[in-house]
């Protein structure tokens, strides 16, 4: 979260200083130092153990995702976490037309909006631990998406001027709510899930959930050509909030903490 709230600003600063190539050449560097780093990294971890002699790739994967599938919650979280994703690569993919082209922002400070934005989501981690016990572990789970996320949907109501600020304001409140829900439901996905089974649950949950961020980004280009940047920002916002009502209508709207693990066992 530190890295998206210093990166939009440093961008847009860098497009300012050096152009856009320039800023894209400091781009394709911040890899190479990346690569220097982990190649410095001389700890060695312990190797995994060995597969079973009849345990392939392809059923470890299906066993992941059936696991996931199967079981009731798991299976609404991922619904919507996936559509909430969907809709913010719409948006993510809408924001700097909006800003530049219709609030006629000057391109080196949409990344400082943007960055001032992601202080939602530190604001989020700061706070989540505390209104997990507050709201309860698992009722905060659907109450962030549909209680949390809902002023978000200011974003795309933002205009020229003093206006603009309804804009860092909305996304700093889907910040905000994404960060609570995220830390909550993998709390969640982690006390349900067999030790055996979490690093595949976790990577089948990911290729679902991270498989629709790409999606929307091609969504909200088409939408936002065909009709129109804003009518289509208004529908990545609204998209995102309404994904809240796959965990509401699920079993976690009757409870209020998720189970311990010591109670999940027999």
């Amino acid at each position: 979260m530190f890295a998206q709230l210093g990166g939009p600003g440093l961008g847009g600063g860098l497009v300012a200083l050096l152009g856009a190539a320039g800023a894209l050449t400091a781009d394709a560097i911040s890899y190479l130092v990346s690569v220097v780093s982990i190649l410095g990294i001389r700890t060695h971890e312990e190797p995994p153990a060995p597969r079973r002699a009849d345990e392939t790739l392809r059923g470890q994967i299906a066993e992941g995702l059936s696991f996931v599938v199967r079981h009731t919650i798991l299976r609404r979280i991922v619904a919507c976490t996936a559509t909430s994703n969907l809709f913010s690569g719409m948006g993510t993919a809408l924001s700097m037309v909006f800003l530049i082209r219709v609030l006629h922002v000057r391109p080196a400070l949409t990344g400082l909006i943007m960055a001032g934005a992601a202080v939602g989501g530190i604001v989020g981690g700061v706070y989540a631990g505390r209104l997990a016990r507050r709201i309860g572990s698992a009722r905060i789970i659907w109450v962030s998406m549909l209680v949390f996320s809902a002023p978000q949907v200011i974003a795309p109501a933002a205009w020229r001027g003093w206006g603009v600020l309804l804009f860092p304001l909305g996304w700093g409140i889907a910040y905000f709510a994404g960060m609570v829900y995220n830390i909550a439901q993998v709390s969640y996905r982690q006390s349900v899930t067999p030790p055996e089974l979490m690093g595949r649950m976790t990577a089948a949950v990911r290729w679902v959930v991270w498989g629709t961020l790409p999606i929307g980004g091609v969504l909200g280009g088409a939408l936002g050509t065909l009709i129109g940047v804003r009518p289509a920002l208004w529908l990545a916002f609204g998209g995102s909030w309404a994904a809240g009502w796959f965990v509401f209508f699920s079993p976690l709207r009757h409870m209020r903490d998720v189970p311990r693990p010591d109670a999940l066992v027999g």
